[in-house]
């Protein structure tokens, strides 16, 4: 019994003393392994860190070559003062030839499409029953004549009462007013040119019974027109009677018709605010229509002088209008280079290819004409020894 115990003892003295050692291996466990997360981490952080510099070194010495661009300066210029609108021609005299009375036509004096004279004959109506009655107040008048030549002869010598003298002049009077009332009819069955003018196209045909009121042919004088357009309220202060206006129509492009300013409506339509102006355009050569839609240009004082730049040298976008400027930059060598700066401007109106700066630019200010679709703020570029492309006169169409 007391050795089984003895050894029992031994057991357990052997038991307990082995959780004495264990603290100290797993501290050992912990540094070691904290000491290799220390080593890791470290080295990933110094190789992103020598990465990003090797990167960084990489761009700074691999800087792209300039970009050669077309350059412009900045002038400060007198531009033309328009006001442009659009609007319509209209004759001076234009009218839809009808007749006065009713009636069958006899005959056609005229042919459509020609030049007549005011009172030039064109349609004859038929006119028998008025001729007959001008012979009869004719014969009327010359009866009455002798009756009245007669009446006062006798009534000087006292041989007549002044009553019949009085009958006698009234008869003659009346028969008078029916040659005149009959050759007043006869002239109305007789349709007339009022003006001078072109005809147009015949309405009418020979044995057609005419009513009164119908169209046969219209007439127009086209030695001149009207342009008539109309503007903004704003704008009325700056017309007056006689300024130069410029009218294009579509049927003769690149032609510029010019005339001037005849009437100025003195009312401001109050649903529109807007003023209607007429000028008037000599058309000697008669190939100006009524009718044809006008774009007419209205020459106003000249205005101080602005900033213009070519029309390319501006970037139109929905955040701005902006320019590539020019600046020198000298760098640590001495060396002078050329760089872009995006600069953004307050356009105004764009004439002959140029468009006028209204701020952000000076005049002598050099900015890129072409090349912009490569460049950014910042870019380094070189200027090229071709002239920029020349504005073309008229856009291209797609």
């Amino acid at each position: 019994m007391t050795i089984a115990m003895e050894n029992n003892t031994s057991a357990r003295s052997g038991i307990e003393e082995k959780p004495r050692h264990r603290p100290v291996r797993a501290k050992r466990w912990f540094i070691i392994v904290g000491a290799l997360l220390l080593l890791l981490v470290g080295g990933f952080y110094g190789f992103n860190a020598f990465r990003n510099k090797m990167i960084a070194q990489f761009f700074a010495n691999n800087k792209p070559p300039p970009i050669t661009v077309a350059v412009a300066e900045a002038k400060s210029e007198v531009v033309p003062n328009f006001l442009t609108a659009v609007g319509d021609l209209a004759a001076v005299h234009q009218v839809n030839v009808t007749s006065d009375v009713s009636g069958r036509i006899t005959d056609i004096l005229f042919t459509a499409g020609s030049q007549v004279k005011a009172g030039s004959p064109l349609v004859q109506l038929f006119d028998a029953p008025e001729q007959a009655d001008l012979a009869s107040f004719k014969a009327q008048a010359t009866v009455a004549q002798l009756s009245l030549d007669r009446a006062k002869q006798l009534a000087s010598r006292q041989f007549g009462p002044q009553a019949t003298v009085d009958t006698t002049q009234a008869a003659f009077d009346q028969a008078n007013a029916g040659i005149a009332r009959s050759q007043a009819l006869i002239s109305q069955k007789l349709v007339r040119a009022p003006f001078d003018g072109e005809l147009g196209v015949r309405h009418v045909e020979v044995g057609q019974f005419l009513t009164a009121g119908t169209q046969i042919v219209t007439l127009t004088d086209l030695s001149a027109v009207y342009a008539n357009f109309t503007t903004t309220e704003k704008d009325s202060a700056t017309l007056k009677v006689g300024q130069t206006v410029r009218v294009v129509v579509d049927a003769y492009p690149g032609r510029k018709f010019e005339g001037k300013i005849t009437t100025i409506e003195p009312q401001i339509n109050t649903d529109t605010r807007n003023i209607r102006i007429q000028a008037t355009i000599d058309n000697p050569e008669r190939i100006l229509k009524p009718g044809m839609f006008a774009t007419t240009t209205v020459v106003l004082p000249d205005k101080p002088a602005v900033v213009t730049v070519p029309e390319t040298a501006v970037d139109y976008t929905l955040y701005g209008d902006s320019v590539y400027l020019i600046k020198e930059t000298r760098t640590d060598d001495g060396k002078t280079s050329l760089a872009v700066a995006r600069t953004f401007v307050r356009t105004g109106d764009r004439i002959g290819g140029r468009a006028v700066i209204a701020s952000g630019l000076q005049a002598g200010d050099r900015v890129v004409a072409v090349g912009q679709l490569k460049l950014q703020s910042g870019s380094a570029v070189v200027i090229s020894t071709d002239p920029p492309p020349p504005v073309p006169a008229k856009a291209p169409l797609n």
